[in-house]
């Protein structure tokens, strides 16, 4: 039984074709030249909730996402550009709208999906899930992230380079598409980003209608 895989889930927020791209070629650029290859193991995506150990079957976590998919509707989102997130992790970050505000579609998707999943989850002495209340979240793209926690005489330098890097991206989009992936790893401990592997479960489509305002 040792030889058993730890399998995990991931609830992600799936971006525009251009702005995938751009994160692709970013982390692609980053572990030619510095060896960083954390956010490029991944897709790009945006975290809604991440490393779920479920308690329940994995077609009852595809069935809350498709809930949550259903009552949200698709959510434009502003790209404020690399920045740094903490001390150490490089990102795009789209936690904001174009007036500086949190984006709240975005944060209450991001609250829905958390509620969703949490009675889900099994308890365990490794990796915690990565889940986060509403004060902590921060919606991003991750350009480079574990190694700079390691690496502080890395971080300004990665920053300069990726900001001397011509790669377009959209400064607005509209993202569409929650993604559950399945992650695997062998126990989630030490450098584990150096070995995990992920695969596509299933995509589904935001199709709820946007929330009225009231006027004034």
């Amino acid at each position: 039984m040792g030889d058993v895989e730890d399998v995990r889930f991931g609830v992600f927020l799936v971006p525009d074709a251009r702005t995938s791209a751009a994160v692709t070629d970013i982390t692609r650029y980053l572990q030619a030249q510095f060896g960083l290859v954390s956010a490029r193991r991944f897709p790009p995506h945006i975290t809604l909730v991440g490393s779920l150990p479920l308690g329940v079957s994995e077609d009852q976590l595809l069935t809350e996402v498709e809930q949550v998919a259903a009552a949200h509707a698709p959510i434009e989102l502003t790209n404020a550009g690399p920045t740094r997130l903490g001390e150490a992790v490089v990102v795009f970050d789209v936690h904001h709208d174009s007036e500086g505000q949190p984006n709240q579609p975005l944060v209450e998707l991001a609250v829905a999906v958390t509620d969703a999943v949490g009675p889900l989850l099994r308890p365990v002495e490794t990796l915690p899930a990565d889940i986060r209340d509403q004060g902590h979240w921060r919606g991003h793209f991750s350009l480079a992230s574990h190694e700079l926690i390691e690496r502080q005489d890395l971080r300004e330098e990665v920053e300069e380079f990726i900001d001397g890097l011509d790669v377009s991206y959209p400064d607005s989009f509209l993202t569409t598409r929650l993604a559950v992936y399945r992650l695997r790893h062998q126990n989630w401990s030490g450098r584990w980003w150096n070995s995990f592997e992920w695969a596509h479960v299933r995509s589904f489509t935001l199709t709820g209608s946007p929330a009225s305002r009231v006027p004034g």
